[in-house]
């Protein structure tokens, strides 16, 4: 369960270590020096997901001039994230975090509620690191459509 400490920007951003979907270790210590979108989505191929995932590969060209990394996290299996990846043609790395390690230290593990029942999922946020891993921006709540051009927008915004 989600011990709802807040982050805030200019902390430093919790450390994580994840397979990414080839079930290489990803670390966020491997993008010191750069800036980094993360951003928390609930399953792979699922209609909001698919929008978020395919416009943030859209964007792609635009983070990598940036000099920005774009790193999608969900429970799924690195399996199910090359399944994901392949189908819709997406050019964002994807880590596995299957027992919710990495979504808890960024509050995106926490009680929903749909049709009267709660039950803990994954809440669709985004935090921006800066490069020297501290939060620069943070998206508690986010609607799928159009997010990735929101970020592309705040990061520029941040780096000029």
């Amino acid at each position: 369960m989600s011990i709802e400490s807040p982050l805030t920007v200019g902390q430093k951003a919790p450390a994580f270590t994840l397979p990414d979907q080839t079930g290489q270790k990803t670390a966020l210590r491997d993008f010191a020096g750069k800036w980094v979108v993360l951003y928390f989505y609930p399953k792979d191929d699922t209609p909001g997901c698919t929008i978020e995932a395919i416009d943030f590969t859209a964007l792609s060209t635009a983070f990598d001039k940036l000099g920005t990394v774009v790193l999608g996290v969900s429970p799924d299996s690195p399996q199910k994230h090359c399944s994901f990846i392949d189908k819709h043609h997406l050019g964002i790395r994807r880590l596995s975090d299957p027992d919710h390690e990495v979504l808890e230290k960024y509050n995106a593990w926490r009680l929903k509620k749909n049709y009267g029942k709660e039950y803990m999922g994954v809440a669709r946020s985004t935090v921006l690191i800066d490069p020297e891993g501290k939060i620069a921006h943070l998206w508690p709540n986010v609607k799928a459509e159009g997010h990735a051009e929101a970020v592309r927008q705040k990061l520029a915004t941040l780096q000029h």
